[in-house]
């Protein structure tokens, strides 16, 4: 447990992360922080290096250079990588038990009878595993992580190749768990759709190089629609709209000026124009949040 995190808000931080294999470098100086209670989705191309850090995080890859802290004991930490071992002759009670038993983990038929209600798996029966869904199996998974209550939980793609109603039960449980239980999460997904419900915190990875880290509502605010404008004279343009428009919520994004809320766009060209200024360019753009992770996927600030 790091003493610096002790008394902070911090469930994890990595500082100067970096991780080879052979000469080639998966992750680079890499510095993130998850906040305690966060819902924090690493997003990234594949190949990005999201498992890497997530291995990393779980003490099941080793850095060549760097530190992984704690707010907490190693041992309230769980995840589910890749796919997780599963015995298939087995149902899922007799799974959740050979995991319980393997822990060392008492009452382990009430506590594996409990976990498997907690992610809908409370009556499969006798169904072997081998007869599974892959959501079945989704769940299945998370049962297993949530055996020994952890305070910090990591999945690794837990919505890749379910349906759209079970990818809706994965997101629910993930948000009670979180909600109800104070559980962090560390998630990475490339279904941009269902992390945007439910993040709190994003870090953008591109190349193993933390792009962006930021949070939910920083997320709204950058893909807030606005009108997006360029003139001749920025600093009369800006008075302008704060005298004649009583326009004030607006930034600087390169040489254009982003207008944001209720905007009329006729009106502001028209007392611009009246004003002897030259509009060169003048459009509405809607919020896409694709398209801004997109942009930072692939390296863009």
């Amino acid at each position: 447990m790091s003493e610096e995190l002790q008394n902070l808000d911090f469930a994890l931080k990595t500082k100067y992360l970096n991780k080879k294999y052979g000469n080639k470098k998966i992750i680079d100086n890499l510095n993130i922080s998850v906040k305690k209670g966060s819902i924090y989705a690493l997003i990234g191309k594949n190949g990005s290096g999201k498992t890497t850090i997530m291995r990393l995080v779980l003490g099941l890859a080793h850095p060549n250079s760097g530190t992984v802290e704690f707010s907490f004991d190693r041992q309230k930490i769980s995840g589910v990588i890749e796919n997780p071992a599963m015995y298939p002759d087995m149902n899922a009670l007799d799974n959740m038990l050979c995991q319980c038993y393997a822990l060392g983990i008492k009452d382990s038929e009430k506590i594996s009878k409990e976990l498997l209600d907690t992610v809908g798996l409370g009556d499969c029966g006798k169904k072997k595993v081998k007869n599974f869904s892959l959501g079945m199996k989704q769940r299945l998974a998370l049962a297993f992580s949530l055996i020994g209550e952890p305070e910090f939980l990591l999945l690794d793609e837990p919505m890749n190749g379910l349906d759209p109603q079970g990818m809706k039960e994965m997101r629910d449980m993930i948000v009670k768990l979180n909600r109800e239980k104070n559980v962090t999460f560390i998630i990475s997904s490339h279904i941009l759709g269902e992390l945007i419900r439910i993040a709190t915190d994003y870090a953008v990875i591109n190349k193993g190089k933390l792009v962006r880290e930021f949070s939910h509502e920083e997320l709204i605010r950058e893909i807030e629609p606005c009108v997006r404008l360029k003139v001749n004279d920025i600093s009369k343009a800006i008075e302008l709209l704060n005298t004649e428009l009583n326009i004030n919520n607006y930034k600087m994004d390169g040489a254009e000026i982003c207008i944001f809320g209720n905007t009329d766009t006729a009106k502001i060209n028209e007392i611009l124009v009246k004003n002897d200024l030259i509009i060169e360019s003048i459009s509405a753009q809607d919020g896409d949040y694709e398209d801004y992770f997109l942009k930072l996927m692939g390296g863009e600030v």
